[in-house]
């Protein structure tokens, strides 16, 4: 930041990403889903990120401006950890989800969502008020019922391990809505202290 060309305010969010492996793995479990054609919008192999705090849909850049030396101080204590994504779920829940998901677990994970939650409220961003529920949106269900090939094929990756992902930098997004579905732009990236 700051970055030429933007607009005065942004769409924007801080998140992470998973390892090449396990984004590989979550994209066939989603390539798998997407055979029963269910109307769910699936998630790009892309765009999947696990978001730490939505920072807003019309963000003045000098907001973030103002947030980014914290998520500095942030990214320089933490040392980068281990995350480990297994099973699927769904919100409310499998039998009628509105969304998918897979599983995050990590206590570290947890840990820095708050502190940029801590560090985005002190700049003037509303506080996160739902619980914390790591996890990565694979689909957006736009039908009420999902066919039952579709909730069989959910039931049955409800417990599947995706693999571990170490976790090393935090990045600052924007994100550019568009009629294809919505792409990320990455204006900061934050790294985290190594392990060894």
């Amino acid at each position: 930041m700051p970055v030429p060309d933007l607009p005065l305010k942004i769409r924007a969010f801080i998140a992470i990403r998973a390892d090449a492996a396990v984004e590989r793995a979550i994209a066939d479990l989603i390539a798998q889903l997407r055979a029963h054609d269910d109307g769910v919008r699936w998630v790009s192999s892309a765009n999947l990120h696990l978001t730490l705090k939505f920072l807003g849909p019309a963000v003045p850049l000098e907001q973030i401006e103002r947030l980014t030396p914290a998520l500095e101080t942030i990214a320089a204590a933490t040392i980068a950890f281990d995350v480990e994504a297994v099973g699927v779920g769904g919100f409310p829940d499998l039998r009628r989800p509105n969304v998918l998901w897979i599983g995050l677990r990590s206590d570290a994970l947890k840990d820095l969502t708050v502190h940029v939650d801590d560090a985005a409220a002190q700049s003037g961003f509303a506080r996160e008020q739902r619980a914390f529920n790591g996890h990565l949106t694979i689909g957006r269900v736009k039908r009420p019922r999902l066919h039952s090939h579709t909730r069989a094929s959910l039931e049955a990756a409800k417990n599947r391990d995706f693999g571990n992902s170490t976790i090393r930098e935090m990045t600052l997004y924007r994100s550019i809505t568009g009629a294809g579905g919505p792409t990320y732009e990455a204006l900061s990236k934050f790294q985290f202290k190594s392990t060894v």
